[in-house]
């Protein structure tokens, strides 16, 4: 009997001991983990830096450096939408405005380069600034963490921890991409374009047109001007072009998010004016849609990372079924029609006109090549070490 009531007495003193330590236990090693992460992230960043900064100098001053890690604090700050009108033109403006910061910072630490290779930086400096937001959020949740003692905050912190890792390793990637001049996932909007363009000419800011006879209509293709990085005022251009011409339907291409599941490369095709991000789709849209002008879109599907790192040849393979797309698209009028069709993305690596096909398919080659070694050597050393 006195043995028992012993046992259940320890018993009760080792679950309340348990109660009170195993969290502190638990936050203990899950701050060590995301130290380790945060430290993680915080490489990642410095290297990314390291490559903008060697593209401008083999070997980089520590002045070079500096202001590098410094412009990759930069910020943006989204105009106030309390008040809603006008808020996509102030959106507008804002963009703008950290456009001509970033020319203006490449110009500045690149004086003695090209344009081609200034653009590259300007983009190249854009993904460093993702990899550093990331880093700077991930150690910031890990401070407060360790401030508080606050074991959810490690836990939900610790949960997210392979998205965002994956994240950064995009963004890095990406930074590698824009400084080499390499296609990446968003460029197969502009290529797609560029592969039904016999000759091109500037018609707005940063874009490219070639009026071409498809399916016996007349169109008028549109491309962010490439190789080099640029997105383009695509607006600027249609509008240029609808104040000549009755527009009777307008396609878009470009790269759109597939889920998980989904295949890389899969094209499927809606209606809308596909292109991300803010500002210039709105102002489009609100020239199209009270003229009733039917919109077509036609997406290659692309993973979370896969549009701005280097282009997949499963992308690549994908253009020829896309032009298939816009073709069907295209039959969808008469023949005395005239439509825009706009290959919508960044121009990295791709050119404009037809012969950039060929090109950019030689760098995804190659890419795929040297990626399949890589995974072929590393699943070699895995065996080795099992």
């Amino acid at each position: 009997m006195a043995e028992e009531i012993l046992g259940s007495v320890v018993w009760f003193l080792l679950f309340f001991v348990f109660i009170f330590i195993y969290p502190r236990l638990m936050l203990s090693q899950l701050i060590y983990q995301l130290e380790q992460s945060a430290s993680k992230l915080e490489e990642m960043s410095k290297k990314s830096n390291r490559i903008c900064a060697k593209k401008i100098a083999p070997k980089p001053s520590k002045e070079l450096q500096d202001k590098i890690d410094e412009f990759t604090d930069f910020f943006v700050v989204e105009p106030s939408s309390l008040d809603p009108y006008g808020i996509v033109h102030k959106i507008d403006q804002t963009i703008r405005s950290m456009e001509n910061r970033f020319t203006e910072f490449t110009d500045e630490i690149a004086s003695g380069k090209s344009d081609k290779e200034k653009q590259e930086i300007n983009y190249a400096l854009r993904a460093s600034i993702g990899v550093r937001q990331i880093s700077k959020i991930v150690r910031h949740y890990v401070e407060l963490t360790k401030k508080f003692k606050n074991l959810q905050i490690a836990m939900i912190l610790k949960m997210q921890l392979p998205i965002i890792e994956k994240i950064a390793k995009g963004e890095l990637k990406g930074t590698e991409s824009f400084v080499n001049g390499w296609p990446i996932g968003d460029s197969i909007g502009p290529l797609v374009a560029t592969s039904m363009m016999e000759k091109s000419r500037v018609i707005a800011e940063d874009v490219v047109m070639a009026e071409e006879k498809i399916e016996g209509r007349k169109c008028f293709i549109l491309k962010a001007t490439g190789p080099s990085p640029h997105l383009g005022r695509v607006d600027e251009a249609i509008n240029k072009i609808m104040k000549r011409n009755k527009i009777a339907r307008v396609i878009t291409i470009d790269a759109a998010g597939k889920l998980e599941g989904e295949k890389t490369g899969t094209v499927a095709e809606g209606v809308g004016f596909a292109m991300g991000g803010i500002g210039q789709r709105e102002l489009i849209e609100n020239v199209l849609l009270p003229k009733k002008i039917p919109i077509d879109s036609v997406v290659v599907k692309v993973g979370m990372t896969e549009a701005i790192e280097p282009m997949k040849k499963d992308i690549y393979d994908a253009y020829p079924k896309t032009v298939e797309y816009v073709k069907k698209a295209v039959k969808r009028t008469k023949k005395t029609d005239k439509l825009i069709i706009i290959g919508i993305g960044n121009s990295c690596g791709v050119g404009n006109d037809k012969s950039a096909v060929e090109s950019v398919k030689k760098v995804v080659e190659e890419l795929h090549k040297k990626e399949e070694e890589r995974k072929k050597k590393k699943g070699k050393k895995k065996n080795d070490e099992e």
